[in-house]
């Protein structure tokens, strides 16, 4: 055991690795203490450490810029009186409540066409349209009324007149809500008609331009005029 090196913890000593490098002037070292010696003599001249560089996931933030607090639930806003009182009745009503209120809507509708007889009215009688009573022009909507008052009389022919988009978008309607309110009200499989948005697109730019149309002053579209 003459010719072995002995270390400071009295174990062999490892061969040194051919490929590491020799500690540079700027590397840190530190004094070796001899075995339970180590105390205050043991120092180093590593330099003052820098800042630490981020490791993982930036944290969330909250609404004021300040770090969210983990683990605090949120209690969502409580609604207001009238929207418990609507939320109350629609949990208690019946399934055919809803599409019983639509159908008195759509009924007051055709009272009012009924009763107010629009084509014998005044153009500026009341209730009138307020584009065409300031601008003489017809809205999108001009002559809907008196186009259902002769759709509820059969006259197909004058309702088209009046408002031919209007005419041939009624039987669509009325089929959504045939199919809508019985499988509400009563639980009816009803064939549903799809409406893609590229269909509702074209109708609307349709339903432009016949608003357009109507009120241009060459013939034949003075024939448009309600």
């Amino acid at each position: 055991m003459y010719g072995e090196r002995v270390t400071s913890v009295d174990r062999p000593a490892t061969a040194p690795d051919p490929h590491a490098t020799a500690p540079g002037p700027a590397e840190p070292h530190a004094h070796a203490v001899p075995h339970g010696h180590a105390g205050p003599h043991m120092h180093s001249h590593a330099g003052p450490a820098g800042p630490a560089a981020p490791t993982g996931p930036a944290a969330p933030t909250g609404p004021a810029g300040g770090p969210w607090p983990a683990g605090v639930a949120y209690q969502p806003v409580e609604p207001d009186r009238f929207t418990r009182m609507v939320l109350r009745l629609h949990a208690r009503a019946p399934r055919w409540a809803v599409p019983l209120a639509a159908l008195g809507c759509v009924g007051l509708g055709m009272t009012y066409a009924l009763i107010s007889d629009p084509t014998q009215s005044d153009p500026d009688a009341r209730p009138t349209c307020l584009l065409k009573l300031t601008t003489g022009l017809d809205c999108p909507g001009c002559g809907g009324t008196r186009a259902l008052w002769y759709v509820l009389h059969g006259d197909l022919p004058a309702a088209a007149r009046h408002h031919f988009l209007f005419v041939f978008a009624l039987p669509f309607l009325a089929w959504l809500f045939v199919a809508w309110a019985g499988n509400r009200a009563f639980g009816w499989r009803l064939p549903e008609l799809q409406l893609s948005p590229k269909v509702i697109g074209v109708f609307l730019a349709a339903w432009a331009v016949f608003s357009v149309a109507r009120n241009l002053p060459w013939a034949p579209f003075p024939s448009l005029y309600v």
